[in-house]
Order: structure tokens, then C-alpha cells, then sequence
């Protein structure tokens, strides 16, 4: 099957496919596909903000089962 065809193929799947193929692509090539470099001193930032209030008050902080939870249903038409 060529590229072509496999990515005219992709809208057919099912979201949970769609999340198996990232997976397995993830588990072929490692993190090396979500890093193309460092981050910038703006992400870096926008981290360390995030983490600070993460420890100022960690019991805002909610299961990713539950936020996965809302998401998909923010998501679902």
C-alpha cells in the first residue's frame, strides 16, 4: 500500500484506530518524532508558569481519565 493510499484511507478509521496508529507510530520511532528541537524561552516559560501553580495548589489538578472524559465529549457532535 503506498503513502497515498494509506493516508486517503485515515478518515475512514474509527477515533480509537485513529489512536492505535499513533501509538504504534510512537512505539516504532520513539519520542524522536514529537522533538525537533529544544523549546523556546517562551515554552520554557509557559512550563515552569504552569508547573509553579501546579505546586502552589496541586489539588486543581484532576485524572487524566477525567479530562480525557470532557474532551471527548466537548468533542462528540
Amino acid at each position: 500500500m503506498s503513502k497515498a493510499e494509506i493516508l486517503a484511507e485515515l478518515p475512514k478509521l474509527t477515533r480509537e484506530e485513529r489512536r492505535e496508529l499513533v501509538m504504534k507510530v510512537q512505539e516504532l520511532d520513539g519520542d524522536e518524532w514529537l522533538d525537533e528541537g529544544q523549546l523556546s524561552a517562551e515554552e520554557k516559560a509557559m512550563l515552569e508558569a504552569r508547573l509553579a501553580e501546579h505546586e502552589r495548589n496541586p489539588g486543581a489538578a484532576i485524572p487524566w481519565s477525567q479530562f480525557e472524559a470532557r474532551l471527548n465529549q466537548r468533542l462528540s457532535p
